[in-house]
């Protein structure tokens, strides 16, 4: 069998999932008939790049981008170094299709792919498993790379929306010594201190740790904003013996500040929803006391074990666990002109949501009659549960564009959220054929068992499902460094769960088929530039809130044009650029919800477009430039299209210098945000409004010890 020919066979996860469970055995075995670990690789560091080489998420774990037969996007890194990047969005914007929905973003990032909102408990994942709760900022000061596979990924990750799966990879000790200390200040008064360790010990290296431990005081330049935030994470692996290999998780991180308020849709009128104009970028109606206290603890073990030379079993346990007590402001009943209208404080205490995860998985490869097959077979099951809390309210004045102090409020709170339990089991096949050396089919079938209990005062909401779902592609790989794919994919999704501002909030909707077909294109230039484009339609159930209540009230259809290129170009350029033209329609609806046929779904842009570049300047070593362009098209405020947000686009700044410092490593580097200091309207979704963050600066040093 020729290298080529091998590659094509062998393009899934099995051979790197080898190499980390054993980089010795085997690598002089016979030549006549080359076994399962003659591709074993031993990868040594990271090279730094723009463009990572391999993914770690769902059915694609360690296989190269180009092998994947959805579109991908990974932001190494550099990348988030070189952007100095603080938060999910600021690693998300360089993804075509990301945008805010909701909520502004200064307590945690609720954000939507191609118009479809990434769910907060089953879309977010760790080390390509856990389902992490994403109520409160996901920390990447821990994570080597943040990846977004797009488009429906039901058949390894059960009842999840067809939006994209966004994944954190852990950092993990690797054959350097690292020992770090990073601090960051900005212009507004907000102070970071992050330490990261990392070291391999034990009889030939066989164990590694990593630990990263982080505290800050919380300010971004918005009136009332304060608080405090902080972060302990450890990565340990063990390299148990030539067969067998086992990785530890544990995360906890904390976030207590005053919650900006949202702002509500004004009623429509005559049918159109005229709105106010765009307050200051530093206008905050809620008050300092109003905090968004929250925690998580997320932790996960895996272990792999080689079964001889053909087959890898691996088996994966974890619990994430999210809590908070929130104080919860939106303004309302307010004039455009004058800004005079009331904010409706709720007072929240007790939510608590906990996801717990099980899988085990075996990988095989073997030929039949000439074809070469690496087999996937799993099974995986995953409870999510939400406790009740107790909630109350309070109304006060407040002025859009002239806010004052409000009083604080202590309402008597009664039970408002009630409990609700989800119980998702699945059994999946998956099987990459390489068919001669060019091409490739990849099949797969998930069979889903699932339940979901959610209760109010009086009665409990149950719903059940059991289906078969399909996916398959194909893919021709002429060269090593081009491909081509085409890909039809079907998925059970939860329909969703009814927002706060909804009378049935809390209810988790009922489950439903989504559907998608892709055809792309990816190519790797120069060995260090990934180009991909793709053309996607997704068929889905469409929510919709009639007379306040959050339902399904009929069918979306989204198609789109998708394109990216992240890599370096040359020696002294790197770049990540990313650019979506979306086609988005309301294509069924119900007799009470006729209006929005036809329609664009709220909050979803017509077209999104990214473009970061860092330019390393030759004549001082060390030394680099970067700016960053991003631009996000109108969209509408609900789903009978009443009103509009305008487009906008916010520029980034940047400079970084690497050099020595008593022989240690020293990194010094400027960051600024919205440098235009622009007033805009950042999202919209569910009746509300948020507005973008003010101009900021970050100064960051980092010594290497």
């Amino acid at each position: 069998m020729n290298t080529r020919s091998r590659a094509a066979g062998c393009a899934g996860r099995l051979p790197l999932v080898l190499s980390v469970i054993s980089a010795a055995v085997h690598l002089n075995a016979s030549a006549a008939e080359p076994s399962l670990l003659d591709a074993v690789v031993v990868k040594g560091e990271r090279q730094k790049s723009f463009a990572p080489t391999s993914v770690q998420v769902g059915a694609f774990r360690d296989q190269d981008p180009l092998d994947v037969p959805l579109t991908n996007n990974a932001m190494s890194r550099e990348l988030l170094d070189a952007q100095g990047a603080q938060g999910l969005f600021d690693a998300l914007r360089n993804t075509a299709g990301v945008t805010r929905s909701q909520v502004s973003g200064s307590t945690y990032d609720n954000l939507s792919i191609r118009g479809i909102l990434v769910e907060n408990r089953g879309n977010y994942r760790l080390n390509g498993s856990l389902p992490v709760i994403n109520l409160i900022d996901i920390p990447l000061e821990n994570k080597e790379q943040v990846e977004v596979l797009k488009g429906a990924s039901s058949m390894y990750y059960g009842m999840v929306p067809p939006s994209g799966i966004v994944n954190f990879v852990s950092k993990r000790a690797g054959l350097k010594p690292v020992t770090s200390l990073t601090t960051t200040v900005n212009g507004h008064g907000g102070v970071k201190a992050h330490v990261d360790v990392g070291r391999r010990f034990g009889g030939g290296d066989a164990m590694g740790l990593r630990v990263n431990a982080t505290a800050s005081r919380e300010e971004n330049g918005i009136r009332n904003y304060e608080g405090k935030r902080g972060l302990l994470a450890a990565a340990y692996d063990w390299r148990a013996t030539p067969t067998a290999n086992f990785k530890l998780d544990l995360e906890h991180y904390r976030k207590n500040v005053s919650e900006q308020a949202a702002i509500t849709l004004p009623a429509a009128v005559a049918g159109v929803v005229n709105l106010p104009r765009v307050p200051d970028n530093k206008t905050n109606l809620g008050a300092d006391w109003a905090r968004y206290d929250a925690q998580a603890t997320n932790a996960l073990a895996r272990g792999d074990f080689a079964l001889g030379d053909a087959w890898v079993v691996s088996v994966e346990t974890g619990r994430a666990k999210t809590s908070r007590d929130r104080v919860y402001t939106t303004f309302q009943n307010y004039n455009n002109d004058t800004g005079a209208g009331r904010v409706n404080v709720s007072v929240l205490k007790g939510q608590a949501y906990t996801n717990t995860n099980h899988r085990v998985e075996a990988i095989g490869r073997f030929d039949t009659a000439g074809l070469q097959h690496e087999l996937t077979l799993g099974a995986s099951y995953n409870r999510r549960e939400s406790a009740g809390w107790r909630s109350g309210s309070a109304q006060a004045a407040q002025n859009l564009y002239a806010p004052v102090d409000i009083a604080e409020v202590n309402p008597t709170l009664a039970q408002a959220g009630y409990p609700s339990e989800i119980r998702d089991r699945g059994l999946y096949v998956y099987d990459r054929i390489a068919i001669g050396r060019e091409w490739q089919l990849l099949g797969g079938l998930r069979q889903t068992s699932y339940r979901s209990v959610s209760r109010n005062a009086t009665t409990a909401t149950s719903y059940t499902a059991d289906k078969v779902t399909p996916n398959v592609s194909l893919m021709w790989k002429p060269v090593a460094d081009l491909s081509v794919y085409a890909s039809l994919l079907r998925g059970l999704e939860e329909t969703g769960t009814a927002p706060l501002s909804a009378s049935n909030a809390g209810e988790v909707l009922a489950p439903a088929v989504n559907k998608q077909a892709e055809i792309g294109v990816k190519a790797r230039l120069m060995k260090s530039v990934m180009l991909q484009t793709a053309l996607f339609e997704i068929r889905r159930p469409q929510t919709t809130t009639i007379s306040g209540v959050f339902q399904v009230g009929g069918l979306s259809s989204y198609r789109g044009l998708e394109a990216s290129a992240s890599g370096e170009l040359g020696r002294d350029l790197s770049i990540v650029a990313s650019a979506v033209v979306l086609d988005a329609e309301i294509s069924k609806v119900g007799t009470s919800n006729a209006a929005e046929l036809g329609k664009t779904p709220e909050n979803t842009p017509k077209q999104t477009l990214s473009l970061f570049g860092e330019y390393r300047l030759p004549q001082v070593p060390g030394l680099a430039f970067n700016a960053g362009v991003y631009r996000v098209g109108k969209r509408a405020v609900n789903n009978s299209n009443q009103g509009w947000i305008p487009a906008y686009q916010t520029v980034s700044l940047g400079a970084r210098y690497q050099t020595q410092w008593a022989g240690q490593g020293l990194s010094l580097q400027a960051n600024l945000e919205n440098a235009a200091d622009r007033d805009y309207w950042s999202t919209a979704g569910n009746g509300l409004l948020g507005v973008g963050a003010p101009r900021t600066l970050r100064v960051t040093a980092k010594l290497d010890f």
